[in-house]
């Protein structure tokens, strides 16, 4: 009780004190938040892709080794068939090539991108913006149906996706029906994606070709991406009867490198930012240590007093250690509720002006971690002050 009505003597300054805490404590809970929105943001747009590889043709000349051997059907049967389905997840062949493609006066130099779908639309992560994919049906039936990336889009139709689907366009001297538009993806949004069937009848050599462009392999997840590229060279180096891997006529591409990196970076600056808020804790303690000590010197008459009628020094170092305490764990709860606060706000707020980056997400663990600290710094801050008035001797602190 005396440790409280201390507290409420001396509000202005008490309440000064707190600040310090409350800003430390509710720093935690909001910088730990962004990190785990950083990262889960990441992983919802990225890891995906991560899980991508891409199996070409060898086009730079291997010193010892047989010229390249073309990549085909059969190569891709052989993954089909022989493949761990709890390593790799899809296997999908694709043909590509360029064309003109147009409509009414408008033309487009455009990457034709044939393949199956859904493999395609899975292992490059891309969604359907308007219209709708081909089916099994168009696929077997070759049908001359095309879906158009966003750039083809803005240069033959002026960016009406409603317009375009649809619509006929020119490729070469076919005739093609726009059924569909891609989601934008960057790099890749000048692409006509078609059924393999179709691109390889109309485009692409005429019927009874089986070259591949390349093959598509979606492993089970990013931490099967290693496994699944073992297993590919064992199957392939089997189909192309290659004994040395250097001497490889093929090549395996894959983003788990750039992934790993970037969730490296990602811990890192997760661990900066816990760092960052450990330094504002750290300031907080440093004032509340500071504060104790001014209590205890302007309270020292009243320490002497009650030393002289008393009080052991287990009661003098326990008020100061209460009130210590009591001050950091005011304070804590005020910061555990500012950055809660703080965090949900920043989680409606951020995906309408930066939709690119993962919402701040509150961590319970991080709210009772910043909670406990706060305490613990009471706790520190409040030892030494304490010692100190309970080590005072009464006649010299009654003189003070």
């Amino acid at each position: 009780m005396i440790a409280w009505r201390s507290m409420g003597t001396g509000r202005l300054r008490t309440g000064l004190t707190m600040l310090g805490v409350v800003a430390g404590v509710a720093v935690v809970i909001v910088l730990i938040g962004l990190g785990n929105g950083l990262r889960a943001g990441y992983n919802a747009t990225f890891a995906l892709m991560g899980g991508g590889i891409t199996i070409a043709e060898q086009t730079i000349p291997v010193p010892g080794a047989n010229s390249a051997r073309e990549l085909t059907d059969v190569d891709e049967a052989a993954l089909e068939q022989q493949r761990d389905p709890s390593v790799i997840k899809a296997v999908v062949p694709f043909v590509t090539g360029t064309g003109i493609m147009r409509y009414g006066t408008q033309s487009y130099l455009a990457t034709i991108f044939g393949s199956r779908e859904p493999g395609y639309m899975d292992i490059r992560d891309r969604q359907l913006e308007a219209g709708t994919l081909f089916t099994p049906e168009q696929y077997r039936a070759k049908a001359r149906v095309v879906i158009l990336g966003t750039k083809l889009v803005t240069a033959l139709f002026g960016g009406n996706d409603q317009a375009a689907v649809g619509s006929n366009v020119l490729i070469g001297r076919f005739t093609f029906k726009v059924i569909g538009v891609l989601a934008t993806a960057g790099d890749q949004d000048n692409i006509g994606f078609m059924p393999m069937t179709t691109g390889r009848t109309f485009l692409f050599g005429g019927a009874g070709i089986d070259n591949l462009g390349g093959i598509g392999v979606m492993a089970a997840g990013t931490d099967k991406v290693r496994p699944a590229l073992d297993e590919i060279h064992t199957i392939l180096d089997r189909q192309h009867q290659i004994k040395n891997p250097t001497e490889r006529d093929y090549t395996t591409t894959s983003l788990i490198n750039q992934v790993e990196s970037t969730d490296r970076l990602l811990t890192l600056l997760t661990w900066f930012l816990v760092a960052v808020a450990g330094i504002s804790l750290f300031v907080g303690t440093l004032g509340l240590a500071n504060i104790m000590l001014v209590t205890v010197t302007e309270r020292t008459s009243e320490i002497g007093i009650r030393k002289a009628i008393g009080a052991r020094r287990s009661a003098i170092l326990e008020q100061f250690l209460i009130e210590s305490v009591a001050i950091a764990g005011v304070g804590g709860l005020f910061g555990v509720i500012l950055g809660v606060a703080l965090t949900l706000a920043g989680n409606q707020l951020l995906p309408r002006f930066a939709p690119q980056y993962g919402p701040p997400v509150v961590s319970i663990g991080a709210v009772v971690l910043a909670f406990a600290v706060s305490l613990v710094i009471g706790l520190v801050a409040g030892v030494y002050p304490a010692r100190r008035a309970s080590k005072m001797h009464p006649i010299v602190a009654l003189r003070h």
